[in-house]
């Protein structure tokens, strides 16, 4: 049946029927909006079942393909899972819905009055793997915001995504939306991502959420814009005057608290005259935890039954039980290794050093820089927001956490009495 599709065509009426339902959608009250939002938790809650059945033969598929464990568990809807599914539109249904926010307004000498406002974006492209979850994050940040969605999820997670999209998009239908806000890619040849990718005409933004190398491959192929970030190789500089036990909780938690995500601690950076005293008993709390570490010759002098460092290892995304370790002579050093390594996603410094502290979040170049905390804190859901649809490290349009406002762009409205230019 694949051999005789048209990508493009398919595709393509896809795309289009998602700009006229997004020009509609564009329209609907935030009443409206959470009102959808609850049936749709309702639905999905009364649609368990069938939704674990689906997501059953995603498994038993998986199992057979010899998918790594942590893979299948990522792919896996527990009835817990399920139920933060619901809960997501739920939540979601709470949030204040930026859409139509008067960012400023002000009055001209001519008499113009202008307004600059918050509108959805448009139609969003979402492309992800493994987790059919973000199907319901995705829809229900995009619903809010006043988007439409056009998702295509890995071909690992097929049947699940295909009913989540499908009870969705009855579900708003019903609730008199526009049955094409939301669509799922069911066709899982690559060459439909390639004809997607350049549908700028109808599509507005893409946002691909996976691997280093899916989102390269994204934004190589793309000519609609992209927001992204490629991985997170996220730092922890120990300062000099820094609280040992502080530092010994947050460099923990930020390594080991859940090491397969982008916010994890991947390399500890530490003032060599806190070294000495410092890192024995730090790499010995980490080793307990099941954490392999590679540092760099100081390291390897104070604390000798450690693997080496290389240089590949100051830029590497672990997202696994691994840590780099390094000795820096001062903040200066930390900050130029975090700007020339790093990837502008999280970095923390532990100090109780006000000036220092301040010169840190300054100067280091990241979509979240903390002081006295975890790097795992740059979450959307962390930060208050309620949901997040992903982290950005670009600088345009959004960085750090996306929510609903990260899914806005903006009107000016210009209200005259029959001014007219001289």
């Amino acid at each position: 049946m694949e051999n005789n599709i048209n990508f493009k065509d398919y595709i393509t009426k896809m795309a289009q029927a998602a700009r006229i339902a997004s020009l509609e959608l564009a329209n609907f009250s935030t009443a409206e909006k959470n009102k959808c939002l609850k049936a749709i938790a309702k639905a999905i809650e009364a649609n368990k079942d069938s939704i674990k059945a689906a997501n059953n033969l995603d498994i038993k598929k998986a199992k057979e393909d010899g998918l790594s464990s942590a893979m299948i568990d990522r792919l896996t809807l527990t009835d817990k899972r399920i139920q933060g599914m619901v809960e997501n539109f739920e939540q979601v249904a709470t949030l204040d819905d930026p859409v139509g926010d008067i960012i400023k307004s002000w009055e001209r000498p001519n008499g113009l009055k202008i307004s600059k406002i918050r509108v959805p974006i448009g139609v969003i492209g979402i492309i992800f793997e493994s987790r059919p979850n973000v199907t319901c994050e995705a829809v229900s940040l995009c619903l809010k915001s006043g988007n439409a969605v056009i998702l295509r999820g890995g071909k690992e997670a097929l049947n699940s995504n295909v009913i989540l999209a499908k009870i969705i998009s009855q579900t708003i239908g019903e609730q008199k939306f526009p049955y094409k806000s939301v669509q799922m890619i069911d066709n899982i040849n690559r060459e439909i991502v390639n004809e997607f990718l350049k549908l700028n005409d109808y599509i507005d933004l893409i946002i691909p959420r996976g691997g280093e190398s899916l989102i390269r491959a994204v934004v190589q192929n793309s000519t609609i814009p992209v927001i992204k970030h490629y991985k997170g190789v996220c730092h922890t500089y120990i300062d000099e005057n820094a609280d040992y036990q502080t530092a010994e909780n947050i460099v923990i938690n930020a390594k080991t608290q859940r090491p397969g995500v982008c916010n994890a601690l991947e390399t500890l950076l530490i003032h060599e005259k806190s070294a000495g005293a410092m890192l024995p008993e730090l790499i010995k709390a980490l080793k307990s935890k099941g954490v392999e570490i590679r540092g760099c010759e100081k390291t390897k002098a104070i604390v000798n039954d450690i693997n080496s460092a290389t240089k590949e290892d100051w830029s590497a995304e672990y997202l696994e039980l691994i840590l780099a370790v390094k000795v820096v002579k001062n903040i200066d050093e930390a900050i130029k290794h975090i700007n020339t390594y790093g990837s502008k996603h999280s970095d923390a410094i532990v100090t109780n050093n006000n000036h220092n502290a301040a010169k840190f979040m300054q100067r280091v170049d990241a979509s979240a820089v903390f002081v006295n905390a975890s790097t795992r804190f740059n979450d959307g859901g962390e930060f208050g927001f309620g949901a997040e649809i992903g982290i950005s490290t670009d600088k345009l349009h959004a960085r750090g956490p996306m929510a609903l406002e990260e899914l806005t762009t903006y009107k000016y409205l210009v209200k005259g009495e029959g001014q007219i230019r001289s």
